[in-house]
């Protein structure tokens, strides 16, 4: 098929906007798109230090790409990456090896941080535990709280101003669903393509640049730009929540192009509904254990710390 833009032959179709797309053409819109999130949420300034969470997935080494390109075109903010080893076998090594490649192609400073030297406990030795414990939640929750504590105290450790990360649109689209379905509208509140609006010496705020790219866009970007990144699912995703969710969504999208953008329009609406409804930009509680930043007396990492007897 040709290019809807010119004589080329096409290398995608995007059924919501009714057009068919070439590389050069398609590469434009996905950039521009980018650039367009951090303009209008205004997501850097000169003077940021950017830590980047890549995780050897398309969504990370697509931003890692596009943002290494941008901050050196305008030489404002400066930028890292971080990389968690979960200690999934199989799976996090090579995750490793991908994102250690891909920073010294790029001459990006690399960043990396294991679960087991930091934690004391691989994900795996997690499945193991809760394999029996009655009520346990899915192993995604776990990975899912020790990910983001470690990345904020690590990011913070090197004096980062903002961590950003590869959350895309069908992501957001899932995260809302999800909180909706389970009855958890105060989540909602924190949504959003720059989150962490309280000011604190102990939280560093999130930037989401490539939340308005549909997933399978940025998987094509990233093979049309010949990116190496893992392509396989985590083992344990498929006992998630989200993949339900993740399934039901693609369904929608398939018979009705276009959805995921307009979910994402009202999820954009109702956000600062529920800031006010939930009163979000109270200073929260600091753990009473470890003293990171809670909504509660204990965190939820310290709450399953204790659980597995590591504190």
């Amino acid at each position: 098929m040709q290019c809807s833009q010119c004589s080329k032959t096409s290398v995608v179709e995007l059924k919501y906007s009714k057009q068919f797309l070439c590389k050069p053409h398609f590469t434009r819109l996905f950039e521009k798109r980018v650039r367009r999130t951090i303009r209008k949420n205004k997501l850097l300034r000169f003077d940021d230090r950017i830590a980047v969470a890549l995780s050897g997935g398309k969504d990370s080494a697509v931003l890692l790409k596009i943002l290494n390109e941008l901050t050196k075109k305008v030489r404002t903010s400066s930028l890292f990456a971080i990389t968690i080893d979960e200690g999934i076998a199989g799976y996090s090594e090579n995750n490793i090896e991908i994102t250690k490649k891909f920073c010294e192609e790029l001459e990006i400073r690399h960043y990396i941080f294991s679960f087991k030297d930091e934690i004391g406990i691989t994900m795996d030795e997690v499945v193991n535990k809760i394999k029996n414990l009655s009520k346990a939640a899915p192993p995604c929750s776990y990975c899912g709280v020790f990910r983001r504590n470690l990345l904020n105290i690590k990011a913070r450790e090197l004096e980062a101003t903002k961590i950003a990360t590869g959350h895309n649109l069908d992501d957001e689209c899932q995260v809302m669903f999800m909180n909706f379905i389970r009855g958890d509208l105060g989540r909602i509140a924190r949504m959003g393509t720059y989150t962490g609006i309280i000011k604190n010496e102990k939280f560093v705020p999130k930037i989401k640049p490539l939340r308005e790219c549909p997933e399978n866009e940025i998987k094509i970007y990233a093979e049309l730009n010949k990116l190496v990144f893992n392509s396989k699912r985590c083992p344990y995703s498929r006992y998630a929540f989200r993949e339900t969710v993740r399934n039901c969504l693609n369904g929608i999208e398939e018979k009705h192009p276009g959805s995921k953008f307009q979910a994402l329009k009202s999820i954009d609406e109702l956000i600062p509904i529920m800031k006010e409804v939930y009163k979000t930009g109270e200073l929260p509680n600091k753990c009473e254990i470890c003293g990171e930043l809670t909504s509660g007396g204990v965190c939820k990492f310290c709450e399953i710390m204790g659980e597995f007897q590591l504190l």
